[in-house]
C-alpha cells in the first residue's frame, strides 16, 4: 500500500473513530502519568522513612551486601566453569570415542584447509 492510498484511507474515517482514538490515548496516557506520580511520592516517602535506619545500620548492611554479591558471584561462576568443563570433557570423550556428530569432521577439515590457506599465503608474502 502506498503514502497516498495510506493518507487517502486515513482522512476517510469518520470523525468519531478519530475522536475514540484520542480519548483512548488520553485515558491510558493520563492513568499511566498517574500511576507513575504515586509510585515516585511513595518511593520518596519510603526512602524518607527507612534513611534513619540505614544510616544506622549501614556498617553492618554494606559489608553483607559486598559478600553476598560476591557469594553469589563466586556460585554463579563456579557453575558456569562446571557446565563448561562437562562440555569439554564430553566433547573429547565423544571424539576419543568415535561418537562425534558428522559435521565434526567437516568442520575439522574446513579449521585444516583454512590452515593450509594461511601458512601457504604468508609464504607467499
Amino acid at each position: 500500500m502506498d503514502n497516498s492510498r495510506r493518507l487517502s484511507s486515513s482522512r476517510s474515517r469518520p470523525v468519531s473513530h478519530q475522536v475514540v482514538k484520542a480519548e483512548t490515548g488520553a485515558t491510558a496516557g493520563g492513568s499511566l502519568l498517574v500511576l507513575s506520580g504515586v509510585t515516585i511520592a511513595a518511593t520518596v516517602i519510603a526512602l524518607t522513612l527507612a534513611t534513619p535506619l540505614l544510616v544506622l545500620f549501614s556498617p553492618v548492611l554494606v559489608p553483607a551486601v559486598i559478600k553476598i554479591f560476591m557469594l553469589g558471584f563466586g556460585f554463579l561462576t563456579s557453575g558456569g566453569f562446571t557446565v563448561a568443563g562437562i562440555g569439554v570433557f564430553s566433547w573429547i570423550y565423544k571424539m576419543v570415542t568415535g561418537r562425534h556428530q558428522p559435521a565434526a569432521d567437516q568442520v575439522a577439515f574446513k579449521v585444516e584447509q583454512f590452515g593450509k590457506q594461511r601458512t601457504s599465503g604468508s609464504q607467499a608474502s
